[in-house]
């Protein structure tokens, strides 16, 4: 009896429902596969060479900041995301002591730095590079796989769907690195489009059937990159403030303070609540592996290409800071951390079915910003973003505190029928 009060207590986080019989809860299977299993240190390694890889893509993007050059980053950002994303969902089919799991990482950590250092010349000279390299990535992905596969842990038929996918894919991208200019382009978009549109729409239904998701890891893999490219922005700020012998003037730490706190309230909209919200709404979600692939694998690329194009603007704000901040800078500054907070809008409907109409309303915000700042300096832009952040951050938490408050149960009820977790919809 007091094994079942204790299961109902720890339901009743995630959902309002009868709790699950005893024999329900999660256990590791016979291979050691365990549901609840973390970030294993040899996936810390390989994200750590994330942290470098992403460094490259603000580069590219900075060294010529302009729609082309916009577009050329955003494309191998893209595809960067999608050989990361893979191995979680690899990752999560394996155990976590998987000598298997250990040797895919590890090689895929050597060719996907190789890989990184080609990508500020990835549509020159080391396109091949970057594309080989990058290629082997995608096939050590389909190994892991398979192993997990052999183990019962996962589909071999799903697998076997969009394997066909990754393989046109790869193909064409090895191609398109022996073409030059928009032909390379064109190759290189055509086969990022048929890699993602393989477990999107090609293999669908078949993906449903993929796995067990491991909730706590799968959650966790995603808020760890969320997290290194917050890096990657802070970075920008630290290298530009630095950069040609600069000196601590007032003015520069003014904008220093200003971007960091901007970037401080980016990882408080996702971290301060949603990010618990979310994965336990996935933990109790019907159809979890439909719903992991769309408001992790497929949304979160939204959040991390806001993150990096917001890092490129904060770079040139803080060098220019009494002048006024160039259009194609400013438009990174503010469209990337608009298109970050949109991201977030579109994870929290999947997830919640709900939109966060507060996040809507300061990216508008944050574009009219654009629009109309032409001529301000660049500290009274970083002032005006900072303010609108706050402003969603404290209504964020305010909202967060009136739904703790609702959800408190009444005097004489029986507090183990109550709500104990507000609904998502009241925390964003």
């Amino acid at each position: 009896m007091g094994q079942r009060a204790r299961l109902t207590h720890t339901c009743c986080v995630e959902k309002v429902a009868e709790p699950p019989a005893p024999e329900e809860v999660a256990e590791p299977s016979a291979d050691g596969l365990d549901e609840e299993h973390r970030t294993t240190p040899v996936e810390l390694l390989w994200d750590l060479v994330y942290v470098f890889a992403v460094t490259q893509v603000t580069t590219l993007i900075s060294r010529n900041l302009s729609w082309g050059g916009f577009g050329r980053g955003m494309l191998v950002l893209a595809l960067m995301w999608w050989a990361w994303s893979a191995f979680v969902w690899a990752a999560n089919a394996e155990s976590a002591g998987s000598p298997v799991l250990r040797l895919c990482l590890l090689a895929a950590t050597v060719l996907i730095f190789i890989a990184g250092l080609a990508v500020p010349h990835a549509f020159g000279n080391e396109g091949t590079v970057f594309a080989v390299t990058y290629a082997a990535v995608r096939f050590l992905h389909l190994a892991l796989y398979a192993d997990a596969s052999r183990k019962g842990n996962a589909s071999w038929t799903a697998i076997s769907g969009f394997a066909v996918t990754v393989a046109i894919g790869m193909v064409l991208l090895i191609v398109g690195s022996f073409t030059t200019g928009g032909l390379r382009i064109g190759l290189w978009a055509i086969a990022l489009a048929i890699d993602y549109a393989g477990p999107a729409w090609l293999t669908r239904e078949r993906l449903r059937g993929l796995q067990r998701v491991a909730v706590a890891h799968f959650a966790e893999r995603y808020s760890l990159f969320v997290i290194i490219c917050l890096g990657e922005s802070i970075v920008a700020i630290g290298v530009a403030a630095t950069g040609a012998g600069r000196h601590l003037s007032a003015e520069l730490i003014l904008a220093v303070t200003l971007s960091l706190l901007i970037t401080i309230g980016m990882w408080w909209t996702y971290f301060d609540r949603f990010a618990a919200v979310a994965e336990a709404r996935l933990r109790g979600h019907d159809d979890p592996v439909l719903a992991a692939s769309d408001a992790y694998s497929y949304v979160h690329v939204v959040i991390v290409a806001g993150i990096i194009t917001f890092a490129v603007g904060v770079r040139d704000l803080v060098r220019v800071l009494s002048s006024p901040l160039y259009g194609p800078a400013r438009l990174a500054f503010c469209a990337g951390l608009a298109l970050y907070l949109l991201g977030h809008v579109a994870f929290r409907l999947r997830l919640t079915n709900e939109v966060g109409y507060e996040k809507v309303v300061v990216s508008a915000a944050l574009l009219l910003l654009y629009v109309l700042g032409g001529s301000l300096p660049a500290w009274a832009i970083a002032a005006t973003v900072t303010a609108l952040m706050a402003a969603l951050c404290a209504i964020e938490t305010a909202l967060d505190g009136a739904a703790r408050r609702f959800a408190q149960p009444a005097p004489g009820k029986d507090a183990g029928t109550e709500e104990r977790v507000p609904s998502p919809s009241r925390l964003t």
